[in-house]
C-alpha cells in the first residue's frame, strides 16, 4: 500500500509543472529595441521637417503688421491648421514658422490680414497680396467637416499659398469669406480704373 502511495505521489509530481521563470532579460531588449526605434523614427521625421524647410528657404521673411494696420472689419479667433502650395493641400509649407498648428487670433482691416499666433510666429498679409478665400475641408493633413475650414489663398515671394483656419464658432466663416474676396474684387476693380 506504501508503495502503491509512493507511485501516486510521484505521477502526481511529474504532471505538476513548474511555473515558468520570467525572462527578463528578453523582455528588457524587446522593451530597448522599440524604445530605439520609436526615438529613430521620430529623428526620421525631424530631418524630413528640416530638409522640407532647407527646399522652402528661398520664400522671403513674412510680412509684419503695419503700426497702423486701420480699423478691424472682422475678428476671428480659432485654429491656424497649417499653410501649403496654393491648391495642393498636402504640400506643407514650414519655412518661417508656417507649418506650426496654433491657436490664432484673426484681424480683417482695410490694409489686410492681421494673423496674431501666440507661441508662433505672427504674419500679416497685405491687402494687395490677398487673392481669394473659400470653405473647405482639410489643409496639410487636416481634415474636417465639409466647409468647417476657412482656406485664404494668397501671394508671398512669388507663390502662391493657401492658410487654413477654423473659427471658435464655424459660423462665422461664412462673412469671412465674403468679405476677403470682396476685398479682392475692389482691388482688381480699382487696378483696373487705375489703368484706363
Amino acid at each position: 500500500m506504501t508503495s502503491l502511495i509512493t507511485l501516486a505521489a510521484a505521477g502526481l509530481a511529474a504532471e505538476q509543472k513548474s511555473a515558468e521563470v520570467t525572462n527578463w532579460s528578453g523582455r528588457i531588449g524587446w522593451l530597448v529595441g522599440l524604445a530605439l526605434f520609436v526615438v529613430l523614427v521620430y529623428w526620421l521625421m525631424r530631418q524630413g521637417w528640416k530638409w522640407r524647410a532647407t527646399l522652402q528657404s528661398d520664400l522671403p521673411e513674412l510680412p509684419e503688421s503695419p503700426s497702423a494696420p486701420g480699423e478691424a472689419k472682422l475678428r476671428m479667433s480659432g485654429r491656424y491648421h497649417g499653410s501649403t502650395t496654393a491648391g495642393q493641400w498636402l504640400d506643407r509649407i514650414v519655412a518661417h514658422g508656417l507649418g506650426t498648428r496654433s491657436r490664432v487670433e484673426l484681424t480683417l482691416t482695410d490694409q489686410g490680414l492681421d494673423v496674431v499666433r501666440p507661441g508662433a510666429d505672427d504674419f500679416f498679409v497685405p491687402r494687395a497680396q490677398l487673392v481669394e478665400a473659400r470653405l473647405d475641408k482639410g489643409i496639410a493633413g487636416k481634415v474636417l467637416a465639409e466647409g468647417g475650414l476657412l482656406v485664404v489663398t494668397w501671394e508671398h515671394g512669388g507663390k502662391r499659398l493657401d492658410s487654413g483656419f477654423r473659427s471658435d464658432r464655424a459660423a462665422e466663416h461664412a462673412a469671412w469669406v465674403e468679405a476677403l474676396n470682396s476685398m479682392h474684387h475692389t482691388k482688381i476693380s480699382s487696378t483696373e480704373g487705375t489703368a484706363r
